[in-house]
């Protein structure tokens, strides 16, 4: 994958955020945060598998017909989650794999990125109800804590970001996307654009479908609110004892501030300076701060890596078979 000039730009900065903040203090320390978690890391790294269970149920209840079981959904999942973590899409980028991914297995185009594009949605609806749980937690915890104003500019950001795709969504704005895509198609003679005619239908016919989308959203909450256990489990590991709920301020409220990076490959950078600023909440050091995120990113690549590996088998597979299937009439003449 060529990386083009913005993306590398993302990177470029969401790096130097990152360096700064760790070479602004003590970075032995953080090195043997890291050394000293040993094998625990391992049990940060199955606390992953809930969450994406949960988030690959959400996105199945949006296709709504026959067709792959839940395996491959937590598969495809797992490969979309380890693209946008480890590639330069933006964030999005997993999403279309997904999307493509599901074709694959017998669902339409139109259908794939229609619940591709709703489940994306109520991904970040439902974390913006999760960091809204985090800041009631944290008044009650910490009713006079300064950071509170920052924090609640932050998740407004959010809702109104949210609330806008999805409005937006309802209001045909997957019809002029549509119309781009089948122009492409015709022009550039892309068959497999074909059958993405009916994608704005399919979307606004999944919001006609008020039992779908709550089942949907709760799932995705759910996934949310496991994720507090793994960050529970990060602190625990490099000896930073606090309580379920000051982990669920810290995970709720840090992925409320890693979302203002989604235009940075990873958050690069964000998350860190996320991590730094709702730790200091409840006295937990920057190193320390910084040493959670580093684990955190350390569960991106143990599960990325394999993801992408995975990802890139499914490719060739289907790139051999489409070779085998257009050499055959040529090995018949």
């Amino acid at each position: 994958m060529k990386m083009k000039w913005p993306a590398l730009l993302g990177v470029l900065i969401g790096a130097g955020l990152a360096i700064g903040l760790i070479a602004s203090n003590d970075v032995g320390k953080i090195a043997d945060l890291i050394v000293s978690a040993g094998w625990g890391l391992l049990l940060v790294i199955g606390l992953r598998i809930p969450q994406t269970a949960a988030s690959a149920v959400g996105w199945r209840i949006l296709v709504d017909q026959q067709g792959p079981g839940f395996p491959v959904y937590f598969l495809l999942r797992w490969i979309r989650e380890g693209v946008n973590a480890l590639l330069p899409v933006a964030g999005v980028g997993g999403d279309l794999v997904r999307a493509r991914l599901l074709t694959l297995r017998g669902i339409s185009l139109k259908t794939a990125a229609a619940a591709s594009a709703v489940d994306l949605s109520l991904e970040m609806a439902s974390q913006i109800v999760f960091s809204m749980i985090g800041v009631a937690v944290l008044v009650f915890l910490q009713p006079n804590v300064s950071a509170t104003g920052f924090i609640v500019g932050v998740i407004i950001f959010g809702a109104v970001t949210a609330i806008s795709f999805m409005v937006a969504q309802r209001h045909g704005l997957f019809h002029h996307i549509e119309r781009l895509l089948v122009k492409i198609s015709a022009r550039e003679g892309w068959e497999g654009l074909g059958d993405i005619t009916g994608l704005n239908r399919a979307v606004i016919a999944i919001y006609h479908d008020p039992q779908r989308l709550w089942t949907s959203g709760a799932w995705h909450l759910a996934s949310w609110i496991f994720g507090v256990f793994e960050i529970w489990a990060a602190l625990h590991i490099l000896g930073i004892q606090v309580s379920l709920a000051e982990a669920l301020v810290i995970e709720s409220l840090g992925q409320a501030v890693r979302g203002l990076g989604f235009a940075i490959p990873g958050a690069l950078g964000v998350q860190e300076g996320g991590f730094v600023l709702v730790c200091s909440i409840f006295g937990i050091p920057a190193e320390q701060a910084l040493a959670l995120s580093l684990v955190r990113r350390i569960r991106d690549l143990a599960h990325g890596v394999p993801a992408l590996f995975v990802w890139h088998r499914i490719e060739g597979r289907q790139f051999a078979s489409r070779s085998a299937a257009a050499q055959a009439p040529k090995d018949s003449t």
